[in-house]
Order: C-alpha cells, then sequence, then structure tokens
C-alpha cells in the first residue's frame, strides 16, 4: 500500500490486509495514526490502529467493527438509480440494479471483516451521509438511508449510531480500533465533491448489476 506524501511519521506504517494494498494512506499528526482515504466505490477494513476517512454528500458510508476483536471497516457507496416507487422500493425485487449494488456494497465489508477474524454476532454498525446537497439528485440521498436502514434490519446488524440527512456534506473519520467517529459538516458543497458524485452516479448507471456475494456466516 502507499503512503501520500505529508508530514514525517512518528509510528510506522501499519501492514495492509491482502486486497487493499493499492488504497492510499498518510499520516495524520493531529491524531497521531495514519489514515486511509476511501474514495466512492471503495471501501477498506483493518486489525491495526488507524483511522478510514471519507467525504460524504448523497452517499452512505456503513462504519462496521467487532469490538472484541478489533477489527473493524468502512464502506462508501451510493444507489445506482432512482425510483419512483416509495421508501422500500428497494426491496421490490423489480428495483434490480438497486438491491444489488447496496446488498454488494455492503457484504463486501461484511465478508471481509468476517474472514480477518470479526464475529457476526458482535458485529456493530454506525452509518453516516445521505446528504440532499444537490438539486439534480434530490431523492437519492433519501433513498440511500432508506435502503441502509432497511438493509440492517433485515440482515440483524445492531445500529448503535447515526448521522444522515440533512444538506450539508460530511467528512468522516472512523476509528475502528475504539468505534470512534468524528463527523464534520462542511460549509458548502465543493466542486470536486459534486463532480465526483455526479460521475459516480453515471458510471453506476452504465453498470448492469452490482455482482454476486455470499454473505458469510
Amino acid at each position: 500500500m502507499s503512503a501520500l506524501p505529508g508530514p514525517r511519521p512518528t509510528v510506522a506504517l501499519p501492514p495492509a490486509l491482502p486486497g487493499f494494498e493499492q488504497l492510499q494512506r498518510f499520516w495524520e499528526p493531529k491524531s497521531g495514526c495514519w489514515t486511509a482515504r476511501l474514495l466512492p466505490g471503495e471501501y477498506y477494513v483493518t486489525r491495526s490502529n488507524e483511522a478510514i476517512m471519507t467525504v460524504l454528500g448523497s452517499c452512505i458510508s456503513a462504519c462496521v467493527r467487532d469490538p472484541d476483536r478489533g477489527i473493524g471497516g468502512m464502506n462508501h457507496f451510493m444507489l445506482p438509480e432512482e425510483s419512483g416507487a416509495g421508501h422500500n422500493a428497494w426491496l421490490d425485487p423489480k428495483a434490480g440494479l438497486a438491491t444489488r449494488y447496496g446488498s454488494y456494497a455492503m457484504e463486501s465489508l461484511l465478508n471481509q471483516l468476517l474472514r480477518t477474524g470479526a464475529s457476526r454476532s458482535r458485529l456493530e454498525l454506525k452509518i453516516f451521509g445521505g446528504g440532499k446537497i444537490l438539486s439534480s439528485m434530490t431523492v437519492i440521498g433519501q433513498r440511500n438511508i432508506d435502503f441502509m436502514l432497511g438493509y440492517a434490519r433485515l440482515e440483524g446488524l445492531k445500529l448503535s449510531a447515526q448521522d444522515v440527512g440533512g444538506t450539508q456534506p460530511r467528512k468522516i473519520v472512523y476509528y475502528p480500533a475504539d468505534g470512534k467517529v468524528m463527523v464534520r459538516r462542511l460549509a458548502s458543497v465543493s466542486h470536486n465533491l459534486a463532480d465526483r458524485e455526479r460521475n459516480y452516479m453515471h458510471s453506476l448507471h452504465g453498470q448492469q448489476d452490482g455482482g454476486e456475494v455470499e454473505l458469510f456466516e
């Protein structure tokens, strides 16, 4: 895994789990730990004392950990299509891509946690994002929230904290070792964030499905 240039670290870069070697991390002197930076569509799992950071607009991040084992991770995803069929339209098999993609994003994260040694019965979930930040994407944030809450109920995941909705983007920093999450509401939507979300949405529209993932027990 590559490290971004920055202040001189006082702790060695912890080893990356297999499959996450290409995700960039940087040293954050204020917190005194290495931090992995997520972009839309990415996720990261660690059993080391490090942080995971992302900036959210309409997207959702699920922060999940096993507090007994010190294993945790975070994703950053968005449902790929809008629907006028109501808040729980994603539950309808006809929704197709939306359900498959959201489940794929969650199950990819959960499967990696379980493979790394987490216990499903102990998993703790915190969710963030789903803001209404772009006029051209008026309902996607709420649909992302509805999906995530519905998924947590159906899968029996313990939801211990959430900060969702609203009209402001958020910067999220998650510390899986102790479960702490720092949330900073940003005053405005940057051009980079707006362009990134639009490009991400367009790329999702071009996908045929979200892939198939079997959830470990």
